[in-house]
């Protein structure tokens, strides 16, 4: 499964950074997530995180690329599925900045989540770009 969204947000990009890369907090701008726990401080290359969401086994992300005020890819693994976030925030020349979220599911049993998950996980992904929007923007 691949899904993505992008959002175009009326914020600066360090705005957007610092909320975005702040993921501990991000259940105050989410129902999708109950609650995050960064077990390897700072969020950086390699670190790892505790996500707890409405619906889902906990799961353990690791961070698989980072560029501070750029982006972060994280991933975890279940049996037979390997899921992987990006998180990309794109500067317009308008000094705003557009985020594209990014949810891509691999492995042999992919096929089989994406059909019983699949809507679930796109309207998290969903929910998550629109709180992400709604914080900066209030910022």
């Amino acid at each position: 499964m691949h899904f993505e969204i992008s959002v175009d947000i009326d914020a600066t990009p360090e705005t957007v950074w610092n909320i975005l890369k702040d993921v501990e907090h991000w259940p105050d701008m989410t129902a999708s997530i109950t609650s995050v726990e960064i077990l390897d401080k700072p969020l950086a290359l390699s670190s790892r995180s505790r996500v707890l969401q409405p619906k889902l086994r906990p799961a353990i992300w690791t961070v698989t690329a980072f560029d501070e005020n750029r982006t972060f890819t994280w991933e975890t693994r279940a049996p037979g599925v390997t899921t992987t976030a990006a998180h990309d925030i794109v500067t317009k020349p308008d000094g705003t900045v557009s985020v594209l979220l990014t949810l891509d599911q691999k492995g042999p049993l992919a096929p089989l989540v994406s059909l019983f998950m699949g809507n679930m996980s796109r309207r998290y992904v969903t929910m998550e770009a629109n709180g992400l929007k709604t914080k900066a923007e209030a910022s």
